[in-house]
């Protein structure tokens, strides 16, 4: 069964990124974007209340993480 997904402000999941290694580079418009040294993605985070969970699942899924992995550092 897969993990629930918390709703959650923009501010926390980018705080999650930077507390597992990722770093922001820039705020273009209404996205932050993020990247992590060895990794070939970049995470495009959008400034909303709360992120969409359909986005937020693919941003970790993208960061190559499980949900769990992602909600202990929130």
């Amino acid at each position: 069964m897969m993990a629930a997904l918390p709703s959650v402000h923009y501010r926390k999941v980018v705080k999650a990124f930077e507390a597992m290694g990722w770093n922001k580079v820039r705020q273009k418009g209404d996205h932050i974007i993020m990247v992590k040294e060895g990794h070939h993605a970049t995470l495009s985070i959008p400034a909303h209340n709360p992120v969409a969970k359909g986005t937020l699942r693919s941003l970790i899924r993208s960061a190559h993480l499980t949900i769990e992995e992602f909600t202990e550092k929130l």
